[in-house]
């Protein structure tokens, strides 16, 4: 399978879906219409990489902030000690995310999901970020910072897409993030509906709420709401005594089952699926193949849920990291391990990640 060419084909799907958005108005018409053809350029950027042996991903992950404002159960990012109320000393300034977004964009990379911890509590790297409208950057967020100032800097720069984390019911919401957290979020959306600012969500797929989440019902309502883009992203037990949350095989398939028919029903709608989109793409995407993972000090890991590193940013470039003998490795492990049917093919092999 040439995965640049089905990589570069299913972003082209989601640009032509988001376009339906931005075309709403004057403001997203002209974004959409100066990035498009950034997307082509960008491809053929990675294209000559490829031919000189070089594979670049289209995307890259990158936590830019250690701490966070809320203890949501199952937190893969507190439970591996990357998060916690307070701010690591080593993590990276602006001057550090500055040199990473350059190379990213000369290299041809289209998207950096930014996450965290919380990534609002470092709005000076989300605000160098919109200084790039040649990147998306969806800011994945638990959605309590957003206040008026953060509002006018989405408005202004359409790159930044906030992707708001819920778990399905407002009940369920607050149960996993802490009580009224729902009502934020239903407050938050409903502004940037107001402004008419692309926004997704990130669901946390269980095997409590797989129904309900994947159900027709609750992504109308999304919709209805002003969502563009749903995440949904299975859950990972890195915390223990979380296994009766994972999902089944049986689940799995539902859940492949029940995505596919939404991406072909909702048109209007950006649907992935994480890490099942996967299967369709030959395995695991992870260490480069499809994304690299960048922890707030400037580790580069293979995935959020493989939190090994052994180069940094502060020392080495994105292409040593892309070349390095360590991500070779971890791809080895990712061709040999089984045909990917869902689930984190890197934490079912987080003993032989580890032991390189």
């Amino acid at each position: 399978m040439d995965i640049s060419l089905f990589m570069n084909q299913g972003i082209l799907s989601i640009a032509r879906t988001a376009a339906k958005f931005y075309f709403t108005d004057k403001k997203n018409r002209r974004f959409i219409m100066d990035f498009t053809p950034q997307l082509t350029r960008n491809a053929k950027i990675r294209a000559e990489q490829e031919q000189r042996g070089i594979h670049i991903p289209p995307f890259l992950i990158a936590s830019i902030a250690s701490r966070c404002n809320l203890h949501c159960t199952g937190c893969y990012a507190r439970a591996d000690g990357a998060c916690s109320d307070h701010q690591q000393k080593t993590e990276m300034d602006v001057s550090h995310w500055k040199s990473i977004f350059e190379q990213a964009n000369a290299l041809g990379i289209s998207f950096i999901l930014l996450a965290g911890g919380e990534p609002l509590l470092r709005k000076d790297i989300l605000s160098l970020a919109g200084n790039y409208p040649d990147i998306i950057f969806p800011v994945f967020t638990n959605g309590t910072l957003i206040d008026g100032a953060y509002i006018d800097l989405f408005h202004n720069c359409r790159n930044l897409i906030p992707v708001l984390s819920m778990e399905g019911t407002a009940a369920d919401t607050d149960l996993r993030r802490g009580p009224g957290i729902a009502d934020q979020l239903s407050e938050v959306m409903s502004e940037l509906k107001q402004r008419q600012i692309l926004y997704g969500t990130s669901v946390t797929v269980t095997h409590h709420n797989l129904e309900y989440v994947t159900g027709r019902k609750f992504v109308d309502e999304l919709q209805s709401q002003g969502c563009s883009i749903i995440f949904y992203v299975e859950y990972v037990p890195v915390e223990k005594g979380t296994e009766s949350l994972v999902l089944t095989d049986d689940d799995l398939n539902l859940l492949q089952a029940n995505v596919q028919e939404l991406k072909a029903d909702c048109e209007k709608m950006i649907i992935l699926s994480f890490p099942g989109d996967e299967a369709a793409m030959g395995g695991c995407l992870a260490a480069g193949r499809g994304f690299f993972h960048i922890n707030p000090a400037g580790g580069a890991e293979p995935c959020p849920f493989s939190p090994y590193s052994k180069l940094n940013l502060t020392q080495a470039s994105l292409l040593e990291v892309l070349q390095s003998d360590f991500f070779e490795k971890v791809r080895a492990i990712e061709e040999k391990a089984d045909i990917h049917q869902g689930g984190c093919t890197l934490f079912a092999y987080r003993q032989e990640v580890e032991n390189i």
